[in-house]
């Protein structure tokens, strides 16, 4: 039971932060969250907040600027890459769950 309320909090967090108002495009902010296809320097940045989040800078933060990104679309589009990547790997844990209980239940 309490695992199927984290489970719908989830997804409501993943559908608002993909489908809910915003600057940066719902086809960007699907970018971001997968971590594919966005062009740089903004997949720089991506990159970099869904591998290695200590090594994002301001300097990639300012290239993303200088390249026609507002504050607001770069701040969504590193909210989306990191719960994105933090999605892939709660997705993995609950699989790894699953198979060592022997559920095979995932999701």
């Amino acid at each position: 039971m309490v695992d199927d309320k984290k489970r719908t909090l989830h997804r409501a967090l993943v559908d608002r932060v993909l489908h809910g108002e915003g600057r940066a495009s719902p086809e960007q902010r699907s970018a971001a969250f997968t971590n594919a296809g966005l062009p740089e320097p903004l997949q720089a940045l991506v990159d970099k907040v869904a591998a290695m989040s200590w090594k994002a800078t301001d300097a990639d933060v300012s290239a993303a600027k200088t390249a026609g990104s507002s504050e607001d679309e770069i701040f969504e589009l590193v909210i989306c890459a990191a719960v994105g990547q933090s999605t892939r790997q709660y997705e993995a844990a609950l699989a790894a769950l699953a198979d060592a209980i022997g559920t095979g239940e995932s999701g």
